[in-house]
């Protein structure tokens, strides 16, 4: 099965594991999964890290050779996802989960994440 991560999953799996869910973290450490890291994700940690709001900038060196090589696929935003993000009922005013969430519906798949407005989208959201 292919999953899609969350911005706060990629940075729990890279920074601090013990924060993961403990459903996630069974799903992640099985094997047989395809594991998908938007380009939301780099751009995210980017701005965050820019603003002092988090410490990722190490994580941004060579990002996307380093995750491939991991076995995490890259995938980028379509214009099909960017409509939708629009569309989307204002449950969240993140631009970024709001990007997610649509990717989750158009790639239909489920998001490894643990917040719970995802649920609000009807996405179906994978932590616990």
């Amino acid at each position: 099965m292919r999953y899609l991560l969350d911005t706060n999953a990629y940075y729990c799996i890279r920074q601090s594991p013990d924060r993961l869910g403990k459903h996630a973290k069974q799903i992640l450490t099985s094997g047989g999964h395809e594991f998908l890291i938007s380009v939301i994700t780099p751009w995210e940690l980017s701005i965050k890290s820019a603003l002092g709001k988090l410490l990722a900038a190490h994580l941004l060196v060579n990002f996307e050779e380093r995750e491939s090589a991991g076995g995490f696929a890259m995938t980028p935003i379509t214009t099909v996802q960017a409509i939708s993000t629009g569309l989307l009922p204002h449950h969240h005013r993140d631009p970024f989960d709001r990007l997610l969430i649509a990717q989750a519906f158009d790639l239909q798949t489920p998001i490894i994440t643990s917040d719970r407005t995802f649920d609000l989208y009807g996405v179906q959201r994978i932590w616990d």
